[in-house]
């Protein structure tokens, strides 16, 4: 898909999740119930919704404005999740496809975060092994284009729910650790993943 097609892709379906219709969830998790998101609104579950407009079925969908990533399912159904993104310039919209799964991943800031913030990151460029303290959570899905190969993307976990309904990341998008279990369970490799513009 060339990148004015994606845009203007992204433009015609950036209303859809308000336009999504709630259906009753066959298999929401309870990790969220009372938790408050980064806005102090309490955080929805995974549930399924129907589309207005179908997608292929087996594909990841970002929509930065409302904070929300889509799993579609058959006959114009989805997963949908609370997310996190990139903050400003960070995030990356665009067309992707999972080139990697990892469980507890480990971690090693980019050089470019390093230069960003030093004295954040620069002590962990030698990696940090995985476990509940590393950034990337209990699960990381890693965004791989054809002509870059890893592109340092990810949707991962945070233990950190007030982050999510944010653009505070360093460009990757970010569901709590009980949501992110869930969504990779789901996934397989390959799976292609949309990053819609932000408006």
């Amino acid at each position: 898909m060339r990148r004015r097609e994606l845009i203007a892709g992204g433009a015609a379906l950036a209303g859809l999740p308000l336009a999504a219709r709630a259906q009753n969830a066959t298999d929401t998790t309870e990790a969220a119930a009372g938790m408050l998101d980064g806005t102090g609104q309490p955080m929805m579950a995974p549930h399924i919704v129907q589309l207005v407009e179908p997608f292929p079925p087996g594909e990841v969908h970002v929509f930065p404005g409302p904070f929300r990533l889509y799993w579609t399912l058959e006959d114009a159904y989805a997963w949908v999740y609370p997310i996190r993104i990139g903050r400003d310039n960070l995030y990356e919209a665009g067309e992707y496809y999972v080139g990697a799964k990892k469980e507890w991943p480990s971690w090693t800031p980019t050089p470019d975060m390093i230069e960003r913030e030093p004295e954040k990151y620069k002590q962990y460029e030698d990696g940090m092994p995985g476990g509940p303290n590393n950034p990337l959570g209990a699960r990381a899905l890693y965004l791989f284009t054809e002509e870059r190969g890893d592109t340092f993307l990810r949707i991962h976990g945070t233990n950190d729910p007030n982050t999510i309904g944010r653009a505070v990341s360093n460009g990757c998008a970010g569901l709590i650790n009980e949501h992110m279990i869930n969504l990779y369970d789901k996934v397989p490799m390959g799976a292609r993943v949309v990053l819609y513009p932000k408006a």
